[in-house]
């Protein structure tokens, strides 16, 4: 079976700069190559992820590394702009995430597992999933009318595979070269690989895309699965 995401148009909602970049750049690729619209929301500013050498104004060379990644693969960047440790499933949050959704009209939502092992990773998953709900109510207002149909929603691989059992695998060997060229962009927390607490972020990606891929027999493959409650499931 071969997914087709020619009349698809994808969001994926991350918690910082360099989530997409590690979790579904070659499937928003891959969209993109098929003939669908494709965007990334970042939810958080990245302005805590300082390595040994602090970086001063981390928030704003983090804007510049994640528009400068967005561009190469020509995705809608937007943003929530809420700081790092601080992201929650409130009214604030939510009305903010609709609105987004409502200005991408997305029919797939690509979204963090909810038990990932990072905090905002999890409030994260948590506000993509409301407001898929939310986007498509009249009663929830914003600036942008409600959608008409609310969008699927897959959830993204975690960070090293941990806790996660794979239910849909994308075959993205032909475009890892520029989820590569992408995660370059992110100089700021390339420079934390030696960091104890941090990892070296390009071997990682490299190692899971290839394990992903032994196991969907592809050279190389992002996973997902369906977020399969009444009224988000979707056939394909």
């Amino acid at each position: 079976m071969k997914l087709n995401f020619k009349a698809e148009r994808v969001l994926a909602v991350t918690a910082h700069p360099d989530d997409a970049e590690l979790l579904c750049a070659g499937t928003l690729a891959r969209v993109k190559e098929e003939g669908g619209a494709i965007a990334i929301c970042v939810l958080c500013q990245g302005d805590k992820g300082q390595s040994s050498t602090p970086v001063k104004n981390l928030a704003a060379m983090r804007r510049a590394e994640m528009t400068n990644a967005a561009q190469l693969l020509g995705a809608k960047l937007f943003t929530g702009e809420f700081f790092d440790g601080e992201l929650t499933d409130g009214p604030k949050q939510r009305a903010k995430l609709m609105e987004i959704y409502r200005q991408f009209n997305p029919t797939l939502v690509l979204a963090h597992y909810p038990n990932d092992y990072h905090p905002d990773h999890r409030a994260a998953s948590a506000l993509a999933e409301a407001a898929s709900w939310f986007c498509a109510s009249r009663g929830q207002k914003t600036k942008t009318k409600p959608m008409t149909v609310p969008p699927a929603v897959w959830w993204m691989d975690t960070v090293n595979m941990s806790g996660f059992d794979p239910g849909i695998y994308v075959n993205m060997a032909e475009h890892f070269a520029i989820k590569q060229r992408m995660l370059l962009c992110h100089h700021s927390q390339l420079s934390r690989g030696q960091d104890g607490d941090f990892s070296p972020l390009g071997e990682l990606m490299r190692l899971q895309c290839t394990a992903r891929g032994a196991q969907s027999g592809a050279p190389a493959a992002e996973a997902f699965r369906v977020h399969n409650v009444f009224k988000r499931a979707r056939a394909w």
